[in-house]
């Protein structure tokens, strides 16, 4: 049963007398986490690459990760951790309510969501787009094909709302099909209930490798939106979104710098780049601004491993991979020309 801690509010201040008086505090996300002893983190219903069960039922993904370096972050324990499964249709509500500290579940960072919904959305930690999948042997080869055709769809989404916008730009009319599970969407797909299949091209790659053919199928090459993933939190508490932030900066900062899950101590103890003993606490004060202790990134680096690494072994080629290569895309380092960038850190 989920624990249902009330939500941090912005106390009024009283005037200040010249007499002195006092002024009363809210409890930080921080300290609410802390005295807790453990981050409850939402993910989504399992989603190969992103959030997934292994054999042993426990969570594995690159948006688990950003979870597990919030709580190294945090704790200097990855495993001080809730991993918490809500749908796509709950997961706002979820996080706004304080079921949830934070949200790290392909969740798209749109002007209404970020303004709207009392959620502040951080650094994307995997930039996608919206496309198709079809059968081979349809006769489908471009999206404007679609005509008239029924699409499944995740409902609660904005590919949902995407899907419309492109038909009715071009006029296709085609049908939605929509389902709360993607699952149930993607074995409608299967059995003929649909023509295509709607949704992130990285999530439907992954859900492809599981089709019991996935030969027979492929993605088309439009791409239909922009979908920046990223972590979000309840707006309102600056503190508590600079840590989630910079967990995510500094997994591409180690990244750029070269550190490493397995050098990491080596660099902390032998580097000379002034850059290096910054983020990893031998120099400096960056973690007094976060409310921090000073190994906070070294403990996100040593559970973790860096961006880089990450994304490797979850959405490229590692053993729990779905083979979505790196090189020349958006989720490259900007040094390799992709939008993977981490601001200074000094």
């Amino acid at each position: 049963m989920k624990l249902k801690l009330t939500l941090m509010t912005m106390t009024a201040a009283a005037a200040f007398m010249m007499s002195g008086a006092t002024t009363a505090a809210a409890e930080t996300t921080l300290e609410t986490v802390q005295a807790r002893g453990h981050l409850r983190c939402q993910v989504g219903p399992p989603s190969p690459g992103y959030y997934n069960l292994d054999a042993a039922g426990e969570w594995y993904g690159l948006d688990v990760s950003i979870c597990r370096s919030v709580a190294a972050a945090i704790f200097g324990d990855a495993t001080k951790l809730e991993i918490q499964s809500v749908s796509s249709q709950a997961r706002f509500t979820a996080l706004a309510n304080g079921d949830s500290d934070m949200l790290s579940r392909t969740a798209t960072m749109t002007m209404s969501r970020d303004t709207q919904l009392g959620l502040d959305f951080l650094p994307p930690n995997f930039y996608d787009g919206q496309g198709f999948t079809v059968r081979k042997d349809s006769g489908i080869t471009n999206a404007l094909q679609l005509k008239g055709a029924k699409v499944c769809v995740t409902s609660g989404t904005t590919t949902e709302l995407n899907l419309t916008d492109f038909s009715r730009e071009n006029d296709l009319g085609i049908s939605n099909v929509t389902f709360d599970d993607y699952n149930v969407r993607d074995d409608t797909y299967l059995n003929g209930g649909c023509d295509a299949v709607t949704g992130d091209k990285s999530s439907m790659a992954g859900n492809i490798g599981s089709f019991p053919v996935p030969s027979d199928h492929m993605i088309l090459p439009e791409t239909l939106s922009k979908e920046p993933l990223a972590p979000a939190v309840r707006h309102g508490d600056s503190q508590w979104a600079d840590i989630v932030r910079w967990s995510v900066y500094a997994l591409i900062n180690a990244e750029e710098l070269g550190i490493t899950q397995a050098n990491v101590d080596d660099m902390r103890a032998n580097s000379k780049n002034p850059n290096v003993l910054r983020m990893l606490g031998v120099e400096g004060n960056l973690h007094e601004g976060l409310g921090l202790g000073k190994d906070w990134a070294y403990d996100i680096i040593k559970s973790q491993g860096n961006y880089g690494e990450i994304y490797e072994k979850y959405m490229g080629h590692g053993e729990q991979g779905i083979g979505i290569d790196r090189a020349g895309s958006l989720n490259a380092l900007w040094t390799d020309g992709g939008l993977m960038y981490s601001p200074p850190m000094r």
